[in-house]
């Protein structure tokens, strides 16, 4: 065994994962299957709720449709916060992750139920126990190496592996049930891969060692009874509100919606005022977090628009497209596969092209790239919907070289912002930015909900050019300020 892992990581026999801790392998398929529940049920959500009654849906506007997908996805994110806190300060990655996909399993078995409501109770439970497992299975990741392990970058990207796998296979599975047969037996079988993954997570427990088995700074004595009783007040808050929403007669999914999208923008404003504020906050530190803002704003515009695949762009999937082949129709929730193996094809291609590139393209020139492509592709998705005007059906490949562009964008913006995020953090909060950056796609997500709205008011051509050529000016007008942004980083490049 190469002496670059930590003495906790290393299996008994020497037995190895291509090379790396055998550990590796238990957290690739925990999190393949975590993703593979996720992505399957999101593929078929939106399609779901818009469906007629007579078709087994819930025949919601598409508009509301929508908005409940943008804050169900803004809700994923944000629960990072408080998940990656838990395991930190009570409970360790280790059980965060077990209890985690515990709940998210429960969650679609909930889903799986044939009842008109059940798939808010489902989706509930879903985002709690996705802030459990997502951002602490990356940290047991780490764990496996050292800090300065030459193998610790190519564990993470064995590992990013199997969230793209999970998400390429999923809706094949989950989209062909549930658009096919009965949308209930879709969440069932994302129910049942989440299952997977908890079994194999438990039996494969002995391989991991140490990693994650404590919290790192926990919680003791008067400080945890008062950190608890905090927790305690929180929920009975929320709950208190819940309530008086429905004695007021305004416990309705938008209203709902409404409010999940306005909490998560002002967590955002919050954290981002706490760190700027915060004394102990060098003047480097803070002149970092105000590039920092910036990148967090492009990325937030860029999930905005990139994770509508899910529900704007997949309804047209299911209405504008000529999905026949060989005298059969496949699903629409099956174009969702697209982006992820894109993602498993494009990644190495963009990590060449940023090492060849070097420092002469800046991190905030890499966001508006990002940025600019988003643009582009809506802006062939207006192409798209003008020419399914009049009822016509369109050929799916408009939206492949839609996801195929959205995806090089994707690559520009997505695992630059990881490694910004890390550099530009001051060291008081270094443990605390990744749930930052998990909250701009929680900001875009929120706030791309409520834009999608407009798609069931708009003409679907004006739509897509209109939020295209936004997302094309905002890249713009970060290659002009690129040079400020540089000044604010103060020294990062």
């Amino acid at each position: 065994m190469t002496s670059d892992m930590p003495a906790g990581a290393r299996p008994p026999g020497g037995k190895t994962f291509f090379g790396h801790p055998r550990a590796l392998s238990t957290l690739f398929l925990t999190e393949m299957w975590e993703r593979f529940s996720f992505y399957g049920m999101r593929a078929i959500l939106v399609l779901y709720l818009t469906a007629a009654v007579a078709d087994g849906g819930l025949a919601i506007r598409e508009s509301t449709a929508n908005a409940v997908y943008g804050a169900y996805n803004a809700m994923v994110y944000l629960m990072a916060l408080p998940g990656g806190w838990i395991a930190d300060r009570l409970i360790g990655a280790r059980r965060s992750v077990l209890w985690g996909g515990v709940v998210i399993a429960a969650g679609h078995y909930v889903m799986a139920v044939p009842t008109r409501w059940s798939v808010f109770g489902g989706m509930t439970l879903i985002v709690l126990g996705t802030g459990l497992l997502k951002p602490n299975i990356s940290t047991m990741v780490g764990d496996l190496y050292d800090r300065d392990s030459p193998r610790r970058d190519a564990g993470f990207s064995i590992f990013y592996m199997g969230i793209n796998l999970g998400g390429f296979i999923a809706p094949l599975v989950t989209g062909l049930l549930g658009e096919k047969i009965n949308w209930h037996l879709g969440f069932g079988a994302a129910a049942i891969g989440m299952t997977f993954g908890v079994v194999q997570y438990v039996v494969g427990g002995r391989n991991l060692g140490e990693a994650g088995a404590r919290p790192v700074d926990p919680l003791l004595g008067a400080d945890r009874r008062r950190a608890l009783t905090h927790v305690g007040v929180a929920v009975v808050v929320v709950l208190a509100v819940l309530a008086a929403l429905a004695l007021a007669g305004l416990f309705t999914v938008n209203t709902v919606v409404n409010l999940l999208t306005l909490v998560t923008v002002l967590v955002a404003a919050g954290y981002f005022a706490r760190i700027l504020t915060d004394r102990e906050v060098s003047a480097t530190e803070r002149s970092r977090m105000k590039a920092y803002l910036w990148l967090f704003v492009f990325a937030a515009a860029f999930w905005l628009i990139y994770d509508q695949a899910g529900s704007v762009l997949n309804i047209f999937a299911a209405d504008k497209t000529n999905r026949g082949v060989l005298g059969l129709t496949f699903p629409a929730s099956w174009l969702q596969s697209v982006n992820p193996i894109l993602i498993i094809i494009g990644a190495p291609l963009a990590a060449w092209l940023w090492l060849k590139l070097g420092h002469r393209v800046s991190t905030p020139m890499k966001f508006a790239v990002g940025l600019v492509l988003n643009g582009l592709s809506f802006v062939l998705m207006a192409a798209a919907a003008q020419a399914a005007v009049g009822g016509r059906l369109v050929s799916p490949l408009w939206l492949v070289a839609v996801y195929a562009i959205q995806v090089a964008g994707e690559l520009s913006l997505s695992p630059v912002g990881l490694s910004a995020t890390t550099r530009l953090a001051p060291v008081k909060y270094a443990s605390q930015m990744m749930g930052l950056w998990f909250l701009a796609s929680a900001v875009g997500d929120a706030i791309g909900g409520q834009v999608a709205r407009l798609a069931g008011t708009w003409s679907e051509a004006t739509y897509f050019l209109t939020f295209g050529l936004a997302s094309v000016v905002l890249g713009l007008s970060a290659v002009m300020f690129a040079r400020h942004i540089r000044m604010l980083m103060a020294g990062i490049h």
